[in-house]
């Protein structure tokens, strides 16, 4: 599994730059973010002027600037790109480690479900070049927790479809712990870069009922299965609606949200 921790997870560049292969199902099917975090960005932020790193579909985007943020986003999938131009958000087409900033800042930038796929050292570098002082860091992740029959028919699907993934899977169970101390790391190498204050660790933990049609909607949307053909997804998605069927058709879905936000004071 690629967390939010793992210095190789921008190495994988074909899975990192797969996910606009439908992104009008990831639009749909993924998730929003707690409103407590938007909120909680926008209070710590010295203005309004917000940088998306990987903006995806403008998902986070639009929640922020629903609540008066001024957004511009960054995104290397011109797929990606250009559906979230097509809901309003200004994008510009680059990995961030090389997009060119132009001499621009900013006062925030955020990266929701994006920053591992960023170069952790050319990256960090580049937020502190774009940053305003008194600016603020954030990154953060969705970590969904299905019931365990609903996971264990995704993990049990995978390895009979993909029995040679090349990242692990065990991961995939307690992946909050796993994505908290990502976030950690991430804040910490943002402190030994220089100019940046001590990190906040952020946990929000929300819930919400799933439809079976909503989970297989939502599925093929992770990083897993989205280099995969239809005909490969079939059976593991025919396996995880069993698994939903046994539970009634529908479950409680428990979600944790967790990041870290990184005042920047001053370039050193």
């Amino acid at each position: 599994m690629v967390t939010s921790g793992s210095d190789a997870a921008h190495r994988q560049r074909q899975m990192a730059e797969s996910f606009g292969a439908d992104a009008d199902r990831y639009d749909r099917a993924r998730m929003p973010y707690p409103d407590e975090l938007i909120a909680r960005i926008l209070e710590l932020s010295p203005g309004p002027e917000v940088l998306d790193v990987g903006c995806g579909t403008g998902i986070e985007a639009r929640q922020l600037q629903a609540v008066g943020a001024s957004v511009l986003g960054v995104e290397p999938d011109p797929r990606m790109a250009a559906y979230a131009r097509s809901r309003g958000l200004a994008v510009e087409e680059s990995r961030f480690e090389d997009w060119d900033a132009a001499g621009r800042t900013f006062d925030t930038v955020v990266a929701a479900q994006a920053w591992h796929w960023v170069d952790p050292v050319a990256g960090a570098a580049k937020v502190r070049d774009v940053l305003r002082p008194g600016g603020l860091f954030a990154a953060f992740w969705n970590v969904y927790e299905p019931p365990a029959p609903v996971g264990d028919a995704l993990l049990e699907g995978l390895r009979k479809v993909v029995p040679d993934l090349p990242l692990g899977l065990g991961a995939m169970k307690q992946a909050d712990k796993t994505y908290e101390e990502g976030a950690r790391q991430v804040g910490e190498r943002f402190v030994d870069l220089g100019g940046f204050a001590e990190p906040e660790p952020w946990r929000f933990s929300w819930s919400r009922d799933v439809t079976r049609e909503e989970w297989l909607d939502f599925v093929p949307t992770q990083g897993f299965l989205t280099r995969l053909s239809a005909e490969q997804c079939a059976p593991v998605l025919e396996m995880v609606g069993a698994a939903i069927d046994g539970l009634g058709g529908t479950f409680t879905l428990n979600t944790v949200t967790v990041g870290v936000a990184v005042p920047f004071r001053h370039v050193p």
